[in-house]
């Protein structure tokens, strides 16, 4: 049985009508980040702010009209409005894609690492704001839609992820001369903190470390996987730069809070991957806000609405904002990501939506 098309998900779509809105939902404009693998449908429907129908009923009349499709096993509608106004996505044709500039592409062989179809990097221009908790749920979002997961912790000098996995201690299997990674939460995982002790420091220089992490890529067993997720070092330097030329990235997510400094490093991570030719998925702000847990009152302790109005400026997807919440702090610090531990949280929905969005974008034609 052939599988469902993007244009035949959209054709569907166009049918539905849904009382508050002027026309259909994809004439409206609210349909993006269509993924289609394996029998499983996934999109985004983006709710209007001035919306005042059922969201919820909407969710459902989106799933039935798709559900219903020859090749179709499982719907996955994702309700958002954390971004503007999206895009509208035209039926039943697809808008082309946008023509790179004139030049050559920087970036390596997309199948330069065997059985890794996308290498998706989670970055930042600095240290502190919540890069690898990011990365670590996102892996696993991307997981609950479904995909082969593996996450590749590229921070050297302060590797997180066994601790955030519940790792830290463990150390990797060598079969037939390769290492394999590590697996948790159904995802496969690996870092140099499972290859040295946690409180030793890494004293090494830029090339060491780049040939250390070229080495983690191309020497562990990863498998067959959809995406890897690279949890990458934070900052600019040459370890960032050399990475990003000589690893096959698909795409970047930046992460910020939300106050002007990191902004302004931000900028500067988002500008080291456009100069290499990778594209930018998105921003992410984390730390967004804070809520008391004795009070419940909002406050913004890192600012608020930067990294949204920065997307909005610099023209590139606002994928979300995470806040600063004891729930996320204290399951990371058991070694239990919120993606896993509370999947229905309201946490783990943000990161889950977020997940939807980048899916979306990691070129599913490449599949064999």
């Amino acid at each position: 049985m052939a599988e469902v098309t993007k244009e035949q998900v959209l054709e569907a779509l166009a049918t539905v009508e849904i009382r508050g809105l002027k026309d259909n939902m994809v004439a409206s404009g609210l349909i993006s980040d269509i993924l289609i693998k394996d029998g499983k449908v996934i999109f985004s429907v983006t709710v209007p702010e001035d919306f005042r129908g059922d969201s919820v009923k909407m969710q459902r009349r989106a799933e039935e009209a798709i559900r219903t499709m020859d090749g179709v096993e499982k719907v996955l509608v994702a309700l958002t409005a954390n971004r503007d106004t999206p895009a509208p996505v035209e039926a039943p044709k697809l808008k082309p894609r946008k023509e790179r500039p004139v030049g050559p592409d920087m970036r390596p062989d997309s199948r330069a690492i065997p059985g890794v179809k996308s290498i998706l990097a989670i970055a930042s221009g600095k240290g502190g704001v919540g890069k690898s908790t990011c990365a670590i749920n996102i892996a696993l979002g991307l997981s609950s839609l479904g995909l082969k997961v593996g996450l590749l912790d590229a921070d050297i000098y302060g590797p997180s992820v066994p601790r955030l996995s519940g790792l830290a201690g463990e150390r990797p299997e060598i079969v037939n001369e390769s290492v394999m990674p590590m697996q948790k939460f159904g995802i496969k995982i690996m870092s140099m903190g499972f290859l040295m002790e946690e409180d030793n420091p890494v004293i090494w220089r830029g090339p060491m470390i780049v040939s250390a992490l070229m080495q983690l890529l191309n020497e562990v067993a990863w498998g067959e996987l959809d995406v890897l997720v690279l949890d990458m070092p934070p900052g600019t330097g040459d370890i960032q730069l050399t990475l990003a030329q000589q690893v096959p990235v698909a795409g970047a997510v930046i992460i910020s809070t939300p106050q002007d400094l990191a902004l302004i490093d931000a900028r500067k991570g988002l500008k080291m991957f456009q100069n290499v030719d990778v594209p930018i998925f998105g921003i992410i702000e984390n730390m967004s806000s804070f809520f008391c847990p004795s009070c419940g009152e909002e406050s913004h302790i890192f600012g608020n609405g930067g990294a949204r109005a920065e997307s909005a400026k610099l023209q590139i997807p606002f994928l979300g904002a995470i806040p600063l919440h004891m729930d996320i702090r204290e399951s990371s610090d058991k070694g239990n990501p919120i993606t896993a531990s509370e999947p229905d949280s309201v946490h783990a929905k943000a990161y889950k939506a977020i997940a939807l969005s980048i899916a979306a974008q990691l070129n599913p034609e490449n599949d064999d």
